[in-house]
């Protein structure tokens, strides 16, 4: 972490923009390995009233990738479905580090909400 450089701040945007983006906590029930991919395992996120497949890439960020399973995280639900590897992914997760080359780490609640609970 002495090695850290802050990135410039991005250019401002409209809250209306932002207001746009759905953010949920959701918690990770599994993990499962895309044996085609070298980076992507598909996880099954539970939001409460749904349940959802969403692919990460986080092979190469962990030795045991099923650790995560059980955490809550925040992911943003609203994002078009994106093909990956023949699959289809209805979400994203969000992490800190990796946009700064580091390995990530999960955004994880202080303590334990329900599922579906909105960030912002």
């Amino acid at each position: 972490m002495n090695d850290f450089k802050i990135a410039p701040v991005k250019p401002a945007v409209k809250y209306e923009d932002f207001a746009k983006l759905d953010i949920r906590v959701g918690t990770i029930e599994k993990v499962e390995d895309i044996k085609e991919s070298d980076k992507l395992v598909r996880l099954t996120v539970d939001f409460g009233d749904h349940k959802r497949k969403i692919l990460v890439g986080m092979k190469k960020e962990r030795a045991d990738p099923t650790e995560v399973e059980g955490l809550q995280t925040l992911f943003v639900v609203n994002l078009e479905p994106r093909k990956m590897m023949g699959e289809i992914s209805e979400g994203m997760l969000l992490d800190l580090r990796y946009a700064d080359g580091m390995s990530p780490v999960l955004v994880i609640p202080e303590k334990k909400v329900p599922n579906g609970t909105r960030a912002g």
